[in-house]
């Protein structure tokens, strides 16, 4: 037997730091919780956020000038698209102009509101 401590020597067997080890009781126990703070109960959510670059409406609230920006790089690029097409249509003798383009809802409205006003005013001429 003296043969087999001598071959297992040099190693301390894992002892335990705990004499109990009823973890629950030990947290609950006045001594632990005169010392630990209080559980934090609020929850903080955090907000997802958006990328301006693909969120349209996100970048209008950064930048209110985008809204403006992109109706008049559409109007642009419909005016580009016209000026190439007259351009061809010149080149391959078609005299036949273009649909004019429609107009925008502001303008509509303007014209119907123009219109009601002219009508209101014949109407009071007549009596």
């Amino acid at each position: 037997s003296s043969g087999i401590n001598a071959e297992y020597g040099g190693y301390n067997l894992p002892m335990h730091k705990m004499a109990s080890f009823d973890l629950a009781r030990l947290l609950k126990s006045d001594e632990i919780q005169s010392v630990i703070r209080d559980p934090k109960k609020e929850v903080h959510r955090r907000i997802l956020k958006k990328n301006p670059l693909k969120n349209h409406r996100v970048m209008i609230r950064l930048n209110p000038y985008a809204k403006h920006a992109r109706k008049q790089e559409k109007h642009n690029e419909v005016m580009r698209k016209r000026a190439k097409e007259e351009l061809l249509n010149k080149k391959r003798g078609i005299t036949k102009p273009l649909e004019p383009l429609p107009k925008g809802k502001a303008v509509l409205r303007k014209a119907k509101r123009v219109a009601k006003r002219a009508a209101s005013k014949k109407t009071k001429a007549k009596k």
